[in-house]
C-alpha cells in the first residue's frame, strides 16, 4: 500500500496532466487557448469539429476570415477584433457571443456561442485567454423555426384564436383584431362564445365540442358578431393540439373571413339571373317586314348592360324601331332597362304618337329613378306600307339615315331631355321622312362612338359611318357584327367600359328582301 501511494506521489504532475488532457479532448465543448501573441497554444478536438479545422498559424485579425466568423446575419464579417478571444488577449473584458460559422472546412453551416476568460499565471499575470465553444445550432435551428412560425401567424390574412382546454383564449392574431374589431387584452381569458351571432342554435356548439373534443377537427362556416355588432361569416377550422402523452391541451381555430365572397357569390347569382332574362329580352329575332331589313344588338361590358333595343309592334302594322341606354351598367342599370322596355310597349299599345308614348313613359318612369340617373331613348315607328318614318328621341346620340351611295340624308337629332328628369314634361316627336330603296336607318349608342384607343383617341361617328357606307352592301346583321368588331379591334385590347349597341333598318327591294329571307 505504501509503495502505491509513493507511486502516485512521484507521478503526480505526470497524471495531473494526462488527466486534463483526456478530459479536454473529451469536453463537449471546444476549448481553444492562445497566449498573448495570438498564437494558438491548444486546441481540443472538439473545437476542431465545430470549426471545421484546428490551430493555423495566423494573427488574430485574421481568425475571423481563416475560421469563417459572420454575425447573425450570415452574411456581414464578424469584426475581428471583438471576436471574444481577441478582446481578452488584448487585455479586454469579453462577454458572450454567438456567431455564425462557414467555411470549406465545414459540410455544413453552424451557430456557435463563445465566451473567453484570461490566461493567468500564477502570479495573476495575463498570459493569453482560454475560450469555450458551443454548438447551438440546433438551438438556433429551433428559434428560427419558432420566429417563422410566429411572423406567419402574426402576419397571416386569416384569424388565430389559441384557447386551453376549456375554451378560454390564450392567443389572437392581429388578423383576429381587425376582423372582429376586439383587441387582443378585451379577449385574453375570455370565451370565444363573445362573438356568437345567434344564427346558430346550441345544437350546432354542442356538435362542435363532441367533435374537438373527440380529437377531431371540425370545419364549418359560421356567422359572427363583431364588436360593433356587424355580423360576418367565417370558415372556421378547429384543430386539437395534444401533448407529448397524447392529451389534447389546447384548441387551435383558424377563421377566414368569407363575408365579401359571399356577397359576391350572391352578386353573381343576381347578375347571372338578371342576365338570363335580359338575354331573353334582348335576343329575339328582329321582325321580318317586306321591303326592309332589320337587324340589331347590344354587347354590354358587364354580365349585364343598360343598353337596349327593340322592334316594338304598333297599332295599324307600324313597328317601333328602338334603341336607348340607361344611365350606368350592371345589374340595377340592367333592371331599369328591362323596366323601361315594360313601360314602352304597355304604352305602344294605345298611341301611334310618339310624343304621348314617351310622355307616358317620363312619367312612369321617373318615380323609381334614383338622383341623377336617368334614360336616353330613340324610337322611330315605321310604316311599312307608305315607306315613311317618325321619330322621337329623349336626349340620345343623334340617328342617321343614309342614301343608296352612303351620303347622309337626314340626321336624327335629339328634340327631347332624357328620361326621367323631370317628372310633368311633354315630349314631341318630328314630321314624316320618306324612305327610298337604299336608305339605311343607323341607331347607335355612345359606347360605340366613345370606345377610346391607348392614347385616347375616340372611336368617333364619322368612323362609325365610314365602316357601314363601306359595308352597305352587306346584310343589316352583318353590319351591327362587323361595327362590334370593328370598334374593338381600334381600342387594340382596351377593356371595354360601356356597353356597345346598334340598329340598322335598311330599305331593300321587296322582292329581292323575300329572296334572301326564303332563302335563309
Amino acid at each position: 500500500m505504501a509503495s502505491q501511494l509513493e507511486f502516485r506521489s512521484q507521478d503526480a504532475s505526470f497524471s495531473e496532466s494526462m488527466i486534463l488532457k483526456s478530459i479536454f479532448q473529451n469536453l463537449a465543448e471546444g476549448i481553444v487557448v492562445a497566449d498573448e501573441a495570438g498564437k494558438f497554444i491548444y486546441f481540443n478536438q472538439m473545437a476542431k469539429t465545430i470549426l471545421g479545422l484546428g490551430a493555423v498559424d495566423v494573427g488574430p485579425d485574421r481568425w475571423s476570415e481563416v475560421y469563417g466568423c459572420y454575425r447573425s446575419d450570415g452574411v456581414t464579417p464578424f469584426p475581428p477584433e471583438e471576436l471574444p478571444l481577441a478582446r481578452v488577449i488584448a487585455g479586454h473584458d469579453a462577454s458572450a457571443a454567438e456567431i455564425f460559422i462557414r467555411n470549406p472546412h465545414r459540410p455544413e453551416d453552424a451557430w456557435i456561442a463563445v465566451n473567453a476568460r484570461p490566461l493567468l499565471d500564477e502570479h495573476g499575470q495575463r498570459r493569453g485567454g482560454v475560450a469555450v465553444l458551443r454548438d447551438i445550432t440546433r438551438r438556433k435551428q429551433s428559434e428560427l423555426r419558432i420566429l417563422t412560425l410566429t411572423s406567419a401567424v402574426e402576419q397571416t390574412a386569416d384569424s388565430i384564436v389559441i384557447t386551453d382546454r376549456r375554451g378560454l383564449i390564450q392567443y389572437v392574431n392581429p388578423a383576429f383584431e381587425q376582423t372582429t374589431g376586439y383587441t387582443r387584452d378585451e379577449v385574453l381569458g375570455r370565451n370565444p362564445s363573445l362573438l356568437k351571432s345567434g344564427l346558430h342554435d346550441e345544437a350546432f356548439y354542442r356538435k362542435m365540442w363532441g367533435i374537438i373534443n373527440s380529437g377531431s377537427t371540425f370545419r364549418a362556416t359560421i356567422s359572427n358578431r363583431k364588436r360593433c355588432g356587424d355580423i360576418y361569416f367565417a370558415e372556421q377550422t378547429i384543430t386539437p393540439m395534444r401533448d407529448a402523452s397524447g392529451n389534447i391541451t389546447h384548441f387551435v381555430s383558424v377563421v377566414k373571413d368569407v363575408t365579401e365572397q359571399r356577397k359576391l357569390q350572391a352578386q353573381e347569382l343576381q347578375m347571372q339571373l338578371a342576365r338570363a332574362v335580359q338575354q331573353k329580352l334582348l335576343g329575339a329575332p328582329p321582325p321580318l317586314v317586306a321591303g326592309f331589313d332589320l337587324a340589331g344588338a347590344a354587347f354590354p361590358a358587364d354580365a349585364t348592360g343598360g343598353d337596349y333595343f327593340d322592334f316594338v309592334p304598333l297599332p295599324e302594322g307600324c313597328i317601333g324601331i328602338t334603341i336607348g341606354d340607361v344611365c350606368g351598367h350592371g345589374i340595377g342599370t340592367a333592371l331599369l332597362m328591362t323596366e323601361l322596355r315594360a313601360f314602352l310597349r304597355a304604352f305602344a299599345r294605345r298611341s301611334l304618337d310618339l310624343g304621348e308614348i314617351f310622355t307616358l313613359i317620363n312619367t312612369a318612369f321617373v318615380s323609381d329613378l334614383e338622383q341623377d340617373c336617368y334614360a336616353t331613348l330613340v324610337v322611330c315607328r315605321l310604316r311599312p306600307a307608305s315607306r315613311t318614318l317618325v321619330y322621337a328621341s329623349a336626349g340620345h346620340l343623334a340617328g342617321y339615315v343614309l342614301n343608296a351611295e352612303g351620303g347622309v340624308k337626314h340626321v336624327l337629332e335629339s328634340i327631347n331631355i332624357p328620361l326621367g328628369l323631370l317628372p310633368d314634361r311633354s315630349f314631341q316627336s318630328s314630321g314624316e321622312i320618306l324612305l327610298e330603296t337604299g336608305d339605311m336607318l343607323i341607331l347607335l349608342t355612345d359606347g360605340i362612338v366613345e370606345a377610346e384607343r391607348p392614347d385616347g383617341t375616340p372611336f368617333g361617328i364619322d368612323r362609325a359611318l365610314d365602316f357601314i357606307r363601306e359595308s352597305r352592301h352587306k346584310c343589316a346583321q352583318d353590319i351591327v357584327n362587323g361595327l362590334y368588331h370593328a370598334v374593338r379591334e381600334f381600342v387594340e385590347g382596351m377593356p371595354q367600359n360601356d356597353d356597345i349597341t346598334a340598329v340598322i333598318c335598311k330599305t331593300v327591294e321587296c322582292d329581292n328582301h323575300q329572296r334572301k329571307h326564303e332563302s335563309t
